[in-house]
């Protein structure tokens, strides 16, 4: 039975909104990759939903929110959630900066130093997605690693390219 829930518990399709607009070839290609990762590996619950999923996750921006709109598999709504993005800006700004410092370092750093950016990086990653799992509290029950993956989305929707 545990199996069946796990397979309940979880995304089966995450879509963007016009209002995401749309960038380069390479943002796209992120953005699609990001989107495949969610989807292929989540643990995704709507608090107090009495129904069953497996879900379908509709992301747009409205007046820099982010709007999770959460339907079943057939595409009956369960649940739209509004979260600003305010909490999250600070970090994925420095996310980028230190993304930026470690592809630079991998062209001519030391390992030393290209490791020590990349714990940096990552801990920056971890502290988004707690971010990002706290903001979802009481709304979506959602693992750590489901986290880290609508992280790197959220990431992934604000780079231009």
């Amino acid at each position: 039975m545990a199996g069946s829930d796990h397979t309940r518990s979880r995304l089966i399709d995450v879509e963007l909104d016009e209002s995401i607009g749309r960038s380069t070839p390479d943002v796209e290609h992120e953005r699609a990759v990001a989107i495949f990762d969610l989807i292929e590996e989540n643990s995704f619950q709507p608090v107090n939903d009495s129904g069953t999923g497996p879900y379908r996750l509709k992301l747009s921006l409205a007046e820099q929110r982010l709007v999770f709109a959460v339907a079943r598999e057939d595409g009956t709504p369960v649940v739209t959630h509004i979260l600003s993005l305010t909490p999250l800006r600070r970090i994925v700004k420095d996310y980028y900066m230190i993304c930026e410092s470690y592809y630079d370092a991998i062209r001519s750093s030391t390992p030393s130093h290209i490791e020590s950016i990349d714990m940096g990086r990552r801990g920056l990653h971890n502290d988004g997605s707690q971010t990002l799992m706290d903001r979802l509290s009481g709304k979506i029950d959602i693992d750590f690693d489901t986290a880290r993956r609508l992280f790197t989305l959220v990431c992934v929707l604000h780079w231009r390219g």
